[in-house]
């Protein structure tokens, strides 16, 4: 047995672990304060009983199992199992024993909260999951309809109507468009989250002038009240994915369009820098707040508090993940009276 003077130590008296001796029998012969703390029983309560008479019912066999093999001499290291409290409850416990002399010296971590923390975290991650998978089915069921609808109203506007009508069919088509493109970002944003970022399928370009040029017109013509200057300088093809670089053009737009000064232009611009190529987006206006500037590139962030924004709030993820996907990122400058975004991609 132990040393007499071990049992007066302050270790032993203020340690939160659980300490004892356990005889060949499997009964507690020592135990430290820490048990009455931990698990209500005192010491001649303890001492009444055998360690089997704590367990959890599902725990008996491998704790019995584990018994037999200290019994043989081999240590047993972070075995876990539930004791059983004085107030009925059930406490999570990882042991540490080993064979010392005719007895076994044990020590015992309570892990009840490590464990209700683990579960907690894996409920939310399952949650999440789930989350995300109902956002890519639904995304993906919703096509096939959505796809109905156009094709209808494309052979109604066929057909001799009023003018009424020919209004009419034209908001629908535009109520049809407008649901793709959510569609196509929630999509987007289900891949990003449930894999590893959005893919991208690199191939050497030499239109992307052309190509980003039809999406600034689409933009002047959704909003013929706001200017954009277009400068273009591409002097020799790029390997990129030109349809989802032109998808981050219509994001950064469209927050442009959201947040910028009405009263003057916004500045768009696809340039060589050396061996770097830049695609940058300016707006004026106000500056964006510093607490909004960390997690402006997160999903459902609306990078402000003007309530009036329309939208999901995933423009601004998708678009520097499509910057991932080329191996870069977006980088951001906001001042008092202008924000600029800027995509560079090294060739």
């Amino acid at each position: 047995m132990a040393a007499p003077d071990l049992f007066e130590t302050r270790t032993w008296r203020a340690t939160p672990d659980l300490l004892g001796f356990v005889n060949q029998e499997g009964r507690f012969v020592e135990t430290n304060p820490a048990w009455q703390a931990v698990l209500g029983w005192s010491v001649e309560e303890i001492r009444s009983k055998v360690f089997t008479d704590f367990l959890h019912p599902d725990d008996m066999a491998p704790t019995l199992k584990v018994f037999e093999a200290m019994q043989r001499g081999e240590p047993a290291l972070h075995f876990e199992n539930r004791y059983h409290c004085k107030d009925g409850s059930y406490r999570w416990l990882s042991w540490v024993a080993a064979e010392e002399g005719d007895m076994f010296f044990c020590s015992a971590r309570d892990i009840t909260d490590d464990k209700a923390y683990v579960r907690a975290l894996r409920t939310s991650d399952d949650e999440a999951l789930l989350r995300e998978q109902f956002i890519a089915i639904l995304g993906h069921d919703l096509r096939n309809p959505l796809a109905a609808i156009g094709s209808a109203v494309r052979i109604a506007s066929r057909e001799p109507h009023s003018e009424k009508i020919k209004q009419m069919l034209s908001s629908i088509q535009s109520s049809a468009d407008r649901m793709a493109k959510l569609i196509d970002v929630t999509m987007d944003f289900a891949r990003a989250r449930l894999g590893e970022g959005l893919s991208a399928a690199l191939e050497p370009t030499d239109d992307l002038s052309k190509r980003f040029e039809l999406v600034v017109e689409e933009i002047r013509l959704a909003h013929p009240d706001r200017v954009i200057e277009f400068k273009a300088e591409i002097t020799k093809p790029i390997l990129c994915d030109a349809e989802r670089l032109c998808q981050m053009l219509s994001n950064l737009l469209g927050n442009a369009v959201t947040h910028g000064s009405r009263r003057r232009p916004i500045e768009v611009e696809a340039l060589f820098t050396e061996d770097v190529f830049e695609l940058s987006v300016a707006n004026a206006g106000s500056k964006i707040p510093d607490n909004v500037l960390p997690t402006l590139f997160e999903p459902f962030s609306r990078g402000g508090d003007d309530s009036s924004l329309q939208g999901l709030g995933l423009g601004l993820y998708i678009s520097n993940q499509i910057a991932k996907a080329h191996g870069s990122t977006l980088e951001v400058e906001s001042t008092e009276d202008r924000t600029w975004f800027c995509f560079k991609l090294e060739i």
